[in-house]
C-alpha cells in the first residue's frame, strides 16, 4: 500500500513540476494566447531564416519595449545569425533578465552565448541561476549544462 501511496504523491508531484515548467517564456497550446510576434519569429527560425526572425523581433520590441520574451528571441535570432553582434546579443539577453530575472530560457541561451565567446564562467553563472530557478531539472538547466559539459570536454 505504501508503494502505491508514494506512486500517487510522485506523479503529483510531477505533474506540478510540468505546470511550474511552464513560466518563463515557453509556450504551449494551453500556455498564454498565441502572440503574433512571437509566432511569426518561431516560424522564421524553425527555417533557420534568423535575419527574418531578428526583423520581426526589433520590429515587435518598437511596440512593445518592455517585453522580455521579445528581447530574449531577437538576441537569440541574432546570436544565430550570420556574423552576430555579441555585444548586441549580450546587451539584449541583459535587457531580458533585468525586466525578468527569473527568464529562464534567457539565461540559458546567454549562457550558450557565453560558451560562443568562450567565457565558461560566465556561462556557469547561469547555470547555477536555472538551478535555483528550477525546483526540478527544467529543460534549460539541462540544455545549458549539457552545453557546458560538452564546451568542458572539447576544451581539455
Amino acid at each position: 500500500m505504501n508503494a502505491i501511496i508514494r506512486t500517487a504523491v510522485f506523479s503529483l508531484l510531477w505533474a506540478s513540476s510540468a505546470a511550474f515548467g511552464a513560466g518563463g517564456g515557453d509556450w504551449s497550446p494551453s500556455g498564454p494566447p498565441a502572440d503574433p510576434a512571437i509566432e511569426g519569429a518561431q516560424q522564421a527560425i524553425a527555417a533557420k531564416d534568423w535575419t527574418r526572425a531578428a526583423a520581426i523581433m526589433r520590429e515587435a520590441l518598437v511596440k512593445q519595449p518592455g517585453n522580455a520574451d521579445y528581447h530574449n528571441l531577437y538576441a537569440y535570432a541574432l546570436r544565430r545569425g550570420p556574423n552576430p553582434d555579441m555585444k548586441r546579443v549580450f546587451d539584449e539577453y541583459e535587457e531580458a533578465l533585468r525586466i525578468d530575472p527569473k527568464h529562464r530560457n534567457a539565461h540559458e541561451y546567454i549562457g550558450e552565448a557565453y560558451l560562443q565567446v568562450g567565457d565558461l564562467a560566465k556561462a556557469k553563472e547561469h547555470l547555477a541561476a536555472l538551478d535555483k530557478l528550477c525546483f526540478f531539472p527544467c529543460r534549460q538547466y539541462t540544455t545549458l549544462k549539457e552545453a557546458v559539459q560538452a564546451y568542458e570536454k572539447s576544451h581539455r
